[in-house]
């Protein structure tokens, strides 16, 4: 399986930023990693590995992204609006760093975007405000309102909410969305959420897959027992839905 890995200053972020690349063809998949975690958590919890086949096959070619969740969403220091300032410079990284190395390894037209726990929100934001650059979103245990309080899961924003906040939260402006053109070619991508029955994220899931539904838009979401909040359920369901 081809490795590759890759490191540079942004000049977005103000600092370095990691990542690694498996693969040499098929569908380029941006893999957010989980709450707080690194570019190489994904190799190391074999996740990676459980996507060998299709990896190696030329079927896959995913992007392990680092993140900077510390310096954002649980950076307590800054004021919330700070907070999601920094994620917004993030978001930026991706869509003019990130992609353009995407886009001159791999000629595919279209991308995934996929993530776990946290991750999982990182790729519904980004797939559903920029639909047109995404044909694939796959969701595995997320959450995709931070600003809620779900049992041990604390409000990132900690009561706060401005025009920023609102507009990265899938799971306040997708009930409240009614642009036709973006609920248009959100209907031409695949969405697909995972999340475990005792996940504490469940409702959330639902909440969000029902949105989507009530706008026409289709999208899948399974049902995994227990709470498969996990690696070793992840590994199963990469091989499942990516």
């Amino acid at each position: 399986m081809k490795r590759e890995y890759y490191k540079w200053n942004s000049n977005h972020l103000g600092r370095d930023m990691e990542l690694l690349v498996f693969g040499h063809a098929g569908d380029p998949v941006l893999f957010f990693p989980t709450r707080t975690a690194r570019f190489y958590d994904y190799e190391d919890w074999q996740v990676i590995d459980a996507l060998r086949k299709k990896i190696e096959s030329g079927f896959l070619q995913v992007f392990c992204l680092d993140s900077i969740d510390r310096e954002s969403f649980y950076s307590k220091d800054l004021h919330p609006a700070q907070r999601i300032t920094r994620h917004l410079e993030y978001e930026r990284y991706l869509l003019q760093e990130v992609l353009p190395l995407v886009r001159s390894l791999n000629s595919h037209p279209t991308l995934v975007a996929a993530g776990c726990s946290l991750g999982a929100y990182h790729a519904a934001n980004l797939a559903f405000k920029y639909p047109t650059l995404f044909h694939k979103m796959v969701g595995l245990s997320g959450r995709y309102d931070l600003t809620t309080t779900m049992e041990h899961f604390d409000d990132l924003f900690d009561g706060y909410i401005d025009e920023n906040i609102y507009f990265n939260m899938p799971g306040r402006f997708i009930p409240n969305l009614n642009n036709p053109e973006l609920i248009s070619q959100l209907k031409a991508m695949e969405i697909i959420f995972v999340v475990g029955e005792k996940d504490v994220f469940l409702d959330n899931n639902k909440s969000i897959s029902n949105a989507l539904w009530d706008k026409g838009i289709w999208n899948a979401l399974h049902l995994w027992d227990g709470e498969s909040h996990k690696a070793r359920y992840w590994r199963h369901m990469v091989q499942l839905y990516l």
